[in-house]
């Protein structure tokens, strides 16, 4: 998908009320890369700094004509005493989960605001990747939302490590809460070498103390929700507790954060994410929930459905596809279902539908001042060998021959193992689990079927090898 024409000297307009902001250097080098690069290196390096002041644009997309009545919800659905609906900043509001995250909550009457460098856009472009499902651009997304709802998505495009960018949007939209989903969440890609890892750490890490001392001095009452990862505490041979463990030593007892056992360099900045939440609630009051994600599947939600132009990224490679839709993809072409090594690799999954639940039960319920929760959120565990074995059962009943392959694994990892990890706190605020049945596998790979002349066959097999990692810069072959 050519990104060239969405941004023009790191400026647009997308209405004809537009504030300006000052923007990131980072963003806008990235904007540069994208439209002159020829290659698939993303070298992340500094380019000279053209302009002694960028500019950001923080838009409400405009749209003529008659508007619908929304799907469900109402903007009094979660009001303040004032009348006025929850204000909910959706940091990174153009990615898979963020997207899906954004229009769930304004439907259901939230005042959402979006903030996002689109550098994941990037990515596609520098490594060679695609979504198998079209997706448009974030301009047009908002526009089409507002068109079919009346609802109204604000936007803020820039880059989070910009402090200044970000402070002007914290001032402007004022949140009661920030949903982080503002990070690059591939470990592969922070695996790729030297320079990817650097920028995964720089851009998780310091976006994240941004957010945090943007909440400090502009929104001391905002409620965190930040996106954490089950990655976090790896496979260790207990059970995974909740964010935090009770422990009995030489007769003493105390309830401390569970051990992490990160296994990527992008684990390890959601290790660094977190402890520096805890923190600052700590030392500063700040309200805090840190959802320790599982793996997500499937691609539509209820407002991703309404049309072509709402929906969802869908990314089936071997760098920031996940296991579930990679295997529906490969069976909808008939490639082998890559398991990595001896397939025992056992985690906790959840439905992209229940992603946009969970959050929106953390910001209805929201921390108390200086608290610092930890959910674990998912609704079921598998290993892989499993979900294999699932999407070939589904596969046969649609007259799909699904065959298995295992391959070299190339992570670190362990390949059996013990894995329980408790998760019940968003059971208990009222989480109703959308489980994977026959019916969404059916429902998933149909949907593969559908765009199975959209893949490039190249981008299946993994490429990045966690132990064949080095200090110089790698181009990813495409």
């Amino acid at each position: 998908m050519k990104m060239a024409h969405l941004i023009t000297n790191c400026s647009f307009s997308t209405s004809p009320a537009v504030q300006t902001f000052s923007s990131s250097p980072n963003y806008c080098r990235s904007v540069g890369q994208l439209q002159n690069s020829k290659s698939s290196n993303l070298s992340l390096k500094s380019c000279s700094r053209r302009q002694k002041k960028s500019y950001v644009t923080c838009a409400s997309a405009a749209v003529q004509g008659q508007t619908q009545t929304p799907l469900t919800g109402s903007p009094q659905a979660y009001e303040h005493s004032s009348s006025k609906p929850k204000k909910v900043m959706v940091i990174g509001g153009d990615g898979y989960c963020g997207w899906a995250t954004a229009l769930h909550l304004s439907n259901k009457g939230y005042a959402v605001a979006i903030v996002d460098n689109l550098v994941r856009r990037l990515f596609d472009h520098q490594l060679g990747l695609d979504s198998l499902t079209p997706i448009t651009s974030i301009q047009n997304r908002v526009r089409r939302w507002k068109s079919l709802t009346g609802k109204t998505i604000q936007l803020f495009i820039g880059d989070i490590c910009d402090f200044e960018f970000l402070s002007e949007a914290f001032k402007s939209f004022e949140p009661d809460a920030a949903v982080h989903f503002g990070e690059q969440r591939s470990a592969p890609y922070s695996m790729i070498d030297r320079s990817r890892a650097v920028y995964t750490q720089h851009n998780n890490v310091i976006g994240t103390l941004n957010v945090l001392f943007a909440m400090k001095e502009y929104s001391e009452e905002c409620h965190l929700v930040k996106l954490g990862t089950m990655g976090e505490y790896g496979t260790p041979n207990i059970d995974i507790e909740e964010g935090f463990i009770t422990v009995t030593h030489n007769g003493r007892t105390d309830i401390l954060p569970y051990p992490k056992q990160a296994s990527s360099f992008y684990h390890l900045s959601k290790v660094h994410d977190s402890h520096n939440i805890a923190f600052t609630c700590k030392a500063w009051g700040i309200r805090a929930t840190d959802l320790n994600q599982g793996v997500v599947y499937g691609v539509r939600t209820d407002e991703t459905a309404m049309h072509e132009e709402l929906s969802n990224r869908f990314d089936y490679d071997g760098v920031f596809g996940t296991a579930l839709n990679r295997f529906c993809v490969q069976a909808a072409v008939g490639h082998p279902l890559t398991v990595y090594g001896k397939g025992g690799q056992t985690r906790g999954y959840l439905d992209i539908r229940d992603t946009v639940q969970c959050v929106e039960l953390a910001i209805a319920n929201p921390a108390k001042p200086g608290e610092f929760r930890v959910f674990n959120q998912f609704t079921e565990q598998f290993s892989v060998n499993e979900l294999a074995k699932l999407v070939t059962a589904a596969g046969a009943k649609l007259g799909l021959e699904v065959q298995t392959k295992s391959v070299p694994n190339p992570r670190v990892e362990a390949e059996e193992h013990y894995y329980n990890a408790k998760h019940t706190k968003l059971i208990e605020l009222g989480l109703v689990p959308h489980l994977l049945s026959d019916s969404l596998l059916d429902s998933l790979l149909n949907f593969a079927i559908q765009y199975k002349d959209r893949v490039d066959t190249a981008q299946i097999m993994p490429s990045v090898l966690w132990k064949k990692m080095g200090a110089k810069p790698r181009t990813v072959s495409v």
